[in-house]
């Protein structure tokens, strides 16, 4: 059989495994949407048994064998290639997991999450420790069956992102810590600014309009998603051609909806630029989540929150909010949204406070996973490192503990991902800037050349580089925290005059 005909047959396999996942991810986004809530259970066994399916399918002998003979090929295309070589990587992998892990890792992960649901909504993290407890010892079963070399968290961190370890991710987190409390302690010596404003009645209704519009301006293709409302923003894809997000909306905080809309809009824009030739395939799928995270970051943040953006869109949100922004200036309101204020909530937090919330949830799960503390002992330690780090008083489970969805998924060494994605947003930003101009693209009407500079020089690739091979190409060097740490200072010793 010809190379052509091989990688043909290998295609079509990748995309029948790709059809049961995403089968499977369409029964998640609707659980996390519109499912009924009697239907928990039921959900739950037709979602482990498409993850047995597909894991099934994953590990066939036959495809094992064929994705041999095709890397001992050498007359494949570069891409074609590439795609055998990483999907190589991931049979391997799939391989060390067992059937039953894999069915019980979707049925505990699709309880507990009904269960986290609960949990919240009652304020009480009881409900749902017995569930974490469960998916702590699958993490720490996971890893067994991965390997690791020095620390049981390398396993997952390297699941997220390709390379990554708690050595790494240590010394990471010390740079940025230690440059954070510089410039916080700073801060702390100017006049307070005042959001009040923020915080007044901002009806659902004209909320809802607002992130219709603002996707739109990013560039996001409604003809290939939609928008809807979930208990904890995301966004999720079954292809590039058809990519949703959600959001949440708070009546009382206008910042709440815009900025989680700008960043699942960061997201989904990726998920978009992919290339659907490659559906299925690696190349076909993001680079790694540190990645995904710098899209997300790169819109709410640099883009989002900067001055250029707003002095072209606020005189439309002062249209849309005519009597709670009257009066109220357009450099009033930028500083006001990127008030510096150590507060409860992870996706609420300002630029400089958020990453101390992924620290603690790093440190967190780190320490769960070696068995240095339990699940029931979290409560405990949030509101301790909370204290410590932020100086607040978490007064209750469902702004301390419970906040994230993403340990009722089991998405452990996730976490990281956050602040090393805002690093390489920095990073790409300061790229972008050398290369179109200091901060003027950021007005609505070039917008545009944002989005067709990360699909030229990041979406169109793929799985093809990791991410450090992407700052690289990119930028012309390793991620670097000082990006981060320069923006930061830069952008708020101004604001804060």
């Amino acid at each position: 059989m010809s190379t052509k005909e091989l990688y043909e047959q290998y295609r079509q396999h990748l995309h029948k495994i790709a059809d049961v996942n995403y089968a499977a991810a369409l029964l998640q986004w609707d659980q996390e949407t519109y499912m009924p809530a009697g239907s928990s259970n039921r959900r739950a066994q037709q979602l482990s048994t498409l993850s047995e399916i597909a894991h099934e399918l994953s590990v066939q002998e036959s495809l094992g064998n064929l994705l041999q003979e095709l890397s001992a090929k050498t007359d494949g295309q570069p891409m074609e290639q590439k795609n055998i070589e990483l999907s190589l990587l991931a049979y391997r992998k799939q391989k060390k997991y067992t059937a039953d892990f894999v069915r019980r890792h979707s049925a505990i992960t699709s309880t507990a999450f009904q269960n986290w649901c609960k949990a919240r909504k009652e304020n009480n993290f009881s409900l749902f420790e017995k569930d974490l407890d469960l998916i702590v010892q699958l993490k720490i079963e996971e890893a067994a069956l991965l390997g690791y070399e020095h620390h049981p968290y390398d396993a997952l961190l390297n699941d997220h992102d390709r390379g990554s370890s708690v050595a790494q991710c240590d010394v990471f987190f010390a740079q940025l810590k230690n440059g954070l409390k510089v410039l916080m302690d700073t801060i702390k010596t100017k006049p307070a600014i005042s959001n009040d404003f923020l915080h007044q009645h901002f009806p659902k209704e004209k909320q809802w309009e607002l992130g219709m519009d603002m996707l739109k301006l990013m560039g996001y293709d409604f003809q290939r998603g939609r928008k809807d409302i979930a208990a904890h923003p995301f966004t999720i894809n079954f292809s590039s051609t058809d990519v949703r997000v959600t959001t949440r909306i708070d009546e009382r905080d206008l910042c709440n909806m815009l900025f989680s809309t700008i960043h699942e809009g960061g997201h989904a824009l990726y998920e978009q630029g992919l290339l659907d030739e490659y559906y299925g395939l690696p190349l076909g799928e993001p680079a790694s989540f540190t990645v995904h995270e710098s899209q997300s970051r790169l819109w709410e943040n640099n883009i989002g929150k900067s001055r250029k953006f707003w002095e072209f869109y606020y005189p439309k949100l002062v249209s849309i909010f005519q009597d709670q922004l009257a009066g109220i200036e357009l450099e009033t309101f930028y500083r006001a949204i990127n008030k510096v204020e150590p507060s409860l909530i992870r996706t609420e937090a300002d630029e400089i406070t958020y990453h101390f919330h992924v620290i603690i949830r790093y440190e967190i799960e780190k320490a769960l996973m070696t068995g240095e503390i339990k699940a029931k002992d979290i409560p405990k330690i949030w509101k301790e490192k909370y204290f410590d780090y932020l100086g607040i008083i978490v007064d209750n489970d469902d702004n301390g503990c419970l906040q994230d969805v993403h340990w009722s998924h089991g998405s452990f060494g996730y976490f990281s991902t956050y602040s090393l994605g805002t690093a390489m947003a920095a990073q790409l930003y300061a790229a972008m800037e050398k290369e179109m101009g200091p901060g003027d693209f950021c007005y609505p009407e070039k917008i545009g050349k944002i989005l067709s500079w990360l699909r030229e020089n990041l979406f169109i690739f793929g799985k093809y580089y990791n991410t450090n091979e992407c700052c690289k190409k990119i930028t012309g060097e390793n991620l670097n925290v000082n990006f981060l740490l320069s923006y930061l200072e830069k952008k708020f010793l101004h604001i804060y005059k």
